[in-house]
């Protein structure tokens, strides 16, 4: 019989809060990596990331299902011969959890129809299969466990845990309880992207944004630097002294060059983003753009921090025990 896993063991929230905070310059590419990889992939698939979103959503209900019912079900069940069937759908409620307007929901819901991602019987909504395995967390998966990686390398550096897992464990440990972990990131995901769109603009601008921001996060002379995250964020304004042009970030998002061109405008007009005289772009947020910064960012850190309590700790028991 396996012994019972102790209370003990698990690893304080509020402490992996000032973990991160400490060594935010060990965590923040692979964070920023994750989400910026996420959104170029979601772009991709229709050309739209709230329709994307609007998909996941609808395959969030069933992780919800599973997660009222105390279900906990692996990676290969859940992507095995599935269909999504949601009973009733509510653009009231997608609007009010996804924080998209009305009519817009109203109008992509209407599109993904059109393409057959999603087909309507009366009240039903049914979620093709092959629009599920589109939205497959395979990629997701790889580079979420790479960030866990990183960050238990970071709890034993700090003696908070003796236990070293490396990707491949868990990967393993995620696909095992992957309807809890994917609850998670989902919950995780919409709180980040609601949080965005609500203070700034819309996932495409976020998307370019961040990969203007991995820029300057891989810049050499930056990366080797060990950074709390109070310095990490004041240093990484203007720490690029190369820059990236438009053409550049059309070719890595995906997202049109007249697109990126407008979304980058209106980045630099609210003091994120600075182009210099060779039209190339570097993060440079400023002024009160910058107190507003770190605000979003620090509520960020806070629901990492929960994330990471929740998914750390599920894989510590379930590998050690």
């Amino acid at each position: 019989m396996k012994q019972l896993p102790s209370i003990s063991n698990q690893i304080d929230e509020d402490k992996i809060f000032k973990i991160i905070n400490k060594n935010f310059s060990k965590i923040a590419p692979y964070w920023f990596k994750l989400i910026s990889s996420w959104l170029i992939r979601s772009y991709n698939v229709f050309q739209d990331i709230d329709k994307f979103i609007i998909l996941i959503y609808f395959i969030n209900k069933d992780l919800i299902f599973f997660r009222k019912n105390g279900l906990v079900i692996d990676y290969d069940t859940f992507y095995k011969d599935k269909s999504i069937e949601i009973p009733k759908i509510n653009i009231t409620d997608i609007s009010s959890d996804l924080h998209i307007p009305k009519e817009s929901v109203r109008r992509k819901l209407q599109e993904l129809e059109k393409s057959g991602v999603i087909k309507k019987t009366g009240k039903k909504i049914f979620v093709d299969r092959s629009a599920f395995t589109t939205a497959k967390a395979e990629q997701t998966l790889n580079e979420l466990s790479v960030l866990l990686n990183k960050f238990n390398e970071i709890l034993v550096k700090e003696k908070i845990t003796n236990n070293i897992f490396d990707t491949s464990e868990i990967t393993a440990s995620l696909k095992n309880n992957f309807s809890f972990c994917w609850y998670q990131f989902y919950k995780l995901l919409f709180i980040f992207t609601n949080r965005w769109r609500n203070n700034v603009a819309d996932l495409e601008t976020l998307a370019i944004g961040l990969v203007v921001l991995l820029n300057t996060v891989g810049n050499k002379s930056f990366k080797v630097k060990d950074l709390n995250r109070k310095s990490w964020t004041m240093l990484a304004q203007g720490a690029d002294d190369v820059g990236v042009n438009t053409m550049s970030l059309s070719d890595i998002t995906g997202i049109p060059r007249p697109t990126v061109a407008r979304k980058i405008k209106r980045l630099i007009e609210d003091d994120f983003l600075h182009i210099n005289e060779k039209k190339l772009i570097t993060m440079n947020v400023t002024g009160l753009t910058l107190k507003k910064y770190i605000t979003l960012q620090n509520k960020n850190m806070k629901n990492l921090s929960n994330f990471l309590y929740r998914i750390i700790n599920q894989i510590k028991i379930t590998n050690t025990n």
